[in-house]
Formats: C-alpha cells, sequence, structure tokens
C-alpha cells in the first residue's frame, strides 16, 4: 500500500470566501462540490493538490504549523496581483539562497512567495 495527499485543508471561519480567494490566486475554479461548512478549490482541474476550507468554531491562535510555499519567477506582478485580492503583506527574507515574501490570506493564514530566479 501507499500514501498520498489527498488535499491540504485548512480551518476558516468562511469556507466559500476563503476558497473564492484561494481559487483567484491559484487560478483555479471552485469546485462544484461544498455547501456552508465546506469548500475544495482543484479537485476537479487535478493540477495541484486540492485545497479543502472546513468550517470550525475555534479561532486560530498564533501562528501557523503548516502554511503552504507558492514560488514564481513574474515575482512583482504577483506580488501585486495576490495584495490586489486581498493579501496581507507581512515579511520579506532572502535567507538559505532563497528570496521570498510572508503574507497572510484574508483569515490570516500564513502563506509565502518565493522568487524563482
Amino acid at each position: 500500500m501507499s500514501i498520498s495527499i489527498a488535499q491540504v485543508t485548512i480551518d476558516s471561519d468562511n469556507p466559500r470566501a476563503l476558497a473564492g480567494f484561494w481559487s483567484a490566486v491559484l487560478e483555479q475554479e471552485i469546485d462544484d462540490y461544498g455547501n456552508e461548512f465546506v469548500a475544495t478549490v482543484g479537485r476537479a482541474g487535478g493540477s495541484t493538490t486540492p485545497l479543502m476550507f472546513i468550517k470550525v468554531p475555534d479561532e486560530r491562535i498564533g501562528k501557523n504549523r503548516l502554511h503552504l510555499d507558492l514560488a514564481t519567477a513574474e515575482w512583482s506582478a504577483e506580488i501585486d496581483r495576490l495584495v490586489g485580492l486581498g493579501a496581507k503583506r507581512l515579511d520579506e527574507y532572502d535567507e538559505f539562497g532563497t528570496h521570498w515574501i510572508t503574507f497572510a490570506d484574508p483569515e490570516g493564514n500564513l502563506f509565502d512567495l518565493a522568487e524563482i530566479r
């Protein structure tokens, strides 16, 4: 037997709205499957690991223990696009041979965008 990642699940206050943000970021449609408690992006397209957003009653406290790392060769344009979609730019790093910016999505979940040089 082998195990594979079926999806990455992100706790959310408003799954449909957060799926809308990530749908725009990844330029993939929100999957037809879903309701007010759960929404997914990327399940139908199959080109990336799907993201699932699930409604949870608990508030996030502190920093994410897991986050998404995105990468692009179109650095400046993608930074502007992410901010325009509602991401909040938090900090910039150039360490370990990698240049990246840490962002927060509209619900405060952290993610990184690395520059492909």
